[in-house]
């Protein structure tokens, strides 16, 4: 018969998979949507061997599936769900690691002095779309924002921002969001545009949490 410990062990196989900055990098990554390993290798500022050996393992433990096109492999996140439990880690992480508490406090403080990046929380966010009082702004590469973004979001990727900024609304406050609540590109949009007088924050999220919450996507 299967005992108790057995379980217990398989389960332990999920969370060896997830011991590794690297391969929550990927599964960050892949919460925005499916990639070949090549594009996810530059992603992680990995080598496409490295970055495959890391993508099998999470594969071994459920985390990903892998489908052939052509001569390239396809991964996604094999359940959504996943991103859950990756927001649950950090939650847990945050509150009960002083060590994590002082590395996030840290994350951005150096660029944020005056206090400019101070988070819009979820609820704010829906009751500012739900006023019409803000637009919103998704600064990651065009491939991420066309598999799902946040309804009505203009996508302006960050390298692309400084040549496209009169599609930016000036009688309107402005939100911006990436890939979770550790990506630096809506940190560094926030940033130039605030300089250029626009009334801007970032999203405290991103497209994961917001899509794994059960609100709408486009």
């Amino acid at each position: 018969m299967t005992s108790q410990q057995e379980v217990l062990d398989t389960l332990a196989k999920v969370a060896r998979a997830l011991g590794n900055g690297h391969r929550l990098a990927l599964l960050e990554r892949l919460a925005q949507a499916e990639a070949p390993v090549e594009t996810l290798a530059t992603a992680g500022e990995l080598s496409v061997g490295n970055a495959s050996q890391h993508l099998q393992q999470l594969r071994r433990a459920g985390l990903v599936t892998a489908k052939r096109s052509g001569k390239q492999m396809i991964y996604r996140l094999a359940d959504e769900r996943i991103v859950t439990l990756l927001s649950l880690l950090r939650q847990v992480a945050e509150s009960n690691l002083a060590e994590m508490e002082r590395l996030v406090s840290q994350l951005f403080s150096d660029d944020d002095a005056a206090g400019a990046l101070e988070a819009v929380t979820r609820d704010e966010l829906m009751a500012s779309l739900e006023r019409g009082t803000v637009a919103l702004l998704d600064v990651r590469p065009e491939e991420e924002y066309k598999a799902g973004h946040l309804p009505q979001a203009i996508n302006i990727p960050l390298d692309q921002l400084e040549d496209m900024l009169d599609r930016l609304p000036r009688d309107r406050e402005i939100v911006a969001y990436c890939r979770g609540p550790y990506c630096a590109l809506s940190h560094e949009a926030v940033q130039q545009l605030s300089q250029l007088g626009y009334r801007i924050r970032r999203f405290e999220e991103g497209y994961p949490e917001w899509k794994a919450a059960g609100l709408p996507v486009a």
